[in-house]
């Protein structure tokens, strides 16, 4: 029978993400597709796209952005895969290429979340400390 590690799950998790043996092209390919997900327009679009496929208009009327951003933005998501079109005649429709972005959004929010918090109690901390003075 096999044994469980007795090692902290964050080391755990850490060495079997398979990272350390990525080649760095690899890990460009990587880096690339982080970049593309680090501007506010385009987590936008990702964000009017959760709720399904929209054509630009729907995506103008979502996040209140110019059809030119919106065009600029959809064509940098479609290339790296995270959005994908289908065409009907003169309307062009955009949707989610693989729903796994929701998941990579909701951990950096989770994440987030907790670093808010553990900020927001050092403040406090801090205020108390500069209060009893």
């Amino acid at each position: 029978m096999p044994q469980k590690s007795t090692a902290p799950a964050s080391a755990e998790s850490s060495a079997d993400c398979g990272m350390s043996q990525l080649s760095p092209a690899a890990l460009s390919l990587m880096a690339d597709f982080f970049k593309v997900l680090s501007e506010v327009s385009r987590l936008q679009i990702v964000c009017s796209l959760k709720t399904g496929t929209k054509n630009v208009t729907d995506i103008i009327e979502c996040t209140g952005l110019g059809q030119a951003n919106v065009s600029k933005h959809l064509k940098m998501l479609t290339q790296a895969g995270i959005v994908s079109r289908r065409q009907e005649g003169v309307c062009v429709y955009y949707q989610i290429a693989n729903p796994f972005i929701f998941e990579l959004c909701d951990l950096v929010c989770d994440s987030l979340s907790i670093q808010i918090d553990y900020q927001s109690k050092q403040f406090e901390a801090l205020e108390s400390i500069r209060q009893s003075r």
